[in-house]
């Protein structure tokens, strides 16, 4: 039953990513079909249109497993040789700051949420 509704779960979050892809045909910016997809899933929680419990199982279970989509890239990046040079050292070094940014961002807004909740429950 839990994998059901975890299916079930990733199947609508996949509606959002389609809706997102809809309105990049509308709206010609630079920006990623899944980046709409997820403003318009930020949207509906926000007003309230669609439940957490509705998603939560599904997105929990993607963020899980997130990793497994990353390792496919990462190992054909081992193919070229060029990312061992002075432009890797630099494209290396990028992607360590910004993991350092995200990670910090994530971190505040966690906190920030974790103490919105426990205020909540007092």
């Amino acid at each position: 039953m839990k994998l059901g509704v975890i299916i079930l779960q990733v199947l609508f979050l996949h509606v959002f990513l389609f809706l997102g892809a809809s309105l990049k045909e509308v709206i010609p910016l630079p920006i990623p079909a899944s980046m709409f997809g997820l403003c318009l899933l930020f949207l509906a929680l926000y007003i309230k249109i669609i439940k957490l419990e509705w998603v939560e199982k599904g997105a929990n279970w993607l963020l899980a497993e997130l990793l497994l989509f990353f390792v496919p890239s990462a190992v054909g990046i081992v193919n070229y040789d060029e990312i061992l040079s002075v432009e890797g050292a630099e494209i290396v070094g990028l992607i360590g700051i910004s993991t350092i940014i995200v990670m910090g961002i994530t971190a505040l807004i966690a906190e920030r949420i974790t103490g919105r909740k426990r205020g909540e429950q007092h």
